[in-house]
């Protein structure tokens, strides 16, 4: 792993600050505390008998200076204060976004209209099971994704990056892609035409559909300007699966793997064009933007 892909993962970073802060944590509350309050019993025990012998001769006990006497002796050292006491922040923030969830900035125009440049979503990370922390690796079954979620994942050809498409095809699947219409297992996706939309980032407008993948219905954009065929995909592993032509492509969905698009058709790069996900790299599902800087009415759950 290069120092580049540590710095850019913000899962193993929160995981070593976690360790780092729990092992000052625990090194003080179970050895450096004890001795703190043993040395100053010690120092109390000394300071009062001293205090009682003054006392003998009529000299008045000092009890400011006790107080202050306490309270530097139990105090922490700064590098304990300021490293050990954000474990337990630390600790529950890994937690959270580790095994229930994980919040993702949308960077790109690839899910546009579903989601565009800005939003803030949420990621459900149990939905498709428990996985450990950092190596993503499944320690649990519960789900599996379904045709039509919204899924972040592991980008197969660096996992150091996440992305986030629709799944169109769970194992088995025959996905066909024609003519920028999709049929599953035979099945003609169901299409409803509406209004084009405005794209105005881009200053263009684009076709709009909403397109019902197996009882899912979600919008998605062409652009009439771009054929259908995809362009020099890549030699991805079990590419044999799929086969390209002037109108699109056909790809039967291995086990153990996911095909992913984006809505915004002819404007993501997916499956394909690098291939199919495997589970191993599944993140989570998306399924609610929590805030748009840019335009706070985006607030709410999606499809």
């Amino acid at each position: 792993m290069t120092l580049q892909s540590i710095l850019g993962n913000f899962a193993l970073i929160l995981f070593l600050l976690t360790i780092l802060t729990g092992v000052i944590w625990a090194l003080d509350r179970f050895r450096l505390a004890p001795a703190r309050q043993k040395a100053a019993q010690a120092a109390l025990a000394e300071f009062d008998a001293r205090q009682a012998r003054l006392a003998e001769t009529g000299v008045k006990p000092d009890t400011a200076a006790r107080a202050e006497l306490v309270a530097q002796l139990e105090r922490q050292p700064g590098w304990v204060a300021y490293t050990g006491s954000f474990f337990p922040v630390i600790a529950a923030v890994f937690l959270f976004r580790s095994f229930l969830f994980e919040p993702f900035k949308i960077p790109s125009s690839s899910m546009v209209p579903t989601l565009v440049i800005g939003d803030l979503i949420l990621v459900n990370k149990f939905t498709y099971g428990i996985r450990l922390p950092v190596i993503n690796k499944k320690i649990i079954d519960i789900n599996t994704p379904s045709r039509g979620d919204v899924m972040v994942f592991k980008f197969p050809k660096d996992v150091s990056l996440d992305y986030i498409k629709r799944v169109v095809g769970v194992p088995d699947d025959k996905i066909i892609y024609k003519n920028k219409r999709l049929t599953v297992n035979g099945q003609e996706v169901a299409y409803e035409t509406l209004p084009d939309y405005l794209d105005e980032d881009r200053l263009a407008y684009y076709s709009h559909f909403r397109e019902n993948l197996t009882g899912v219905p979600h919008g998605i954009l062409n652009d009439n300007r771009i054929p259908a065929y995809v362009p020099s995909p890549d030699a991805f592993p079990k590419h044999e699966l799929c086969s390209y032509n002037l109108e699109g492509f056909e790809c039967t969905v291995p086990a153990g793997h996911y095909f992913v698009m984006g809505d915004n058709r002819d404007n993501s790069l997916d499956s394909r064009y690098w291939g199919f996900v495997p589970d191993k790299n599944i993140v989570g599902k998306a399924f609610f933007v929590w805030m748009n800087l840019g335009d706070i009415k985006r607030i709410g759950s999606f499809q």
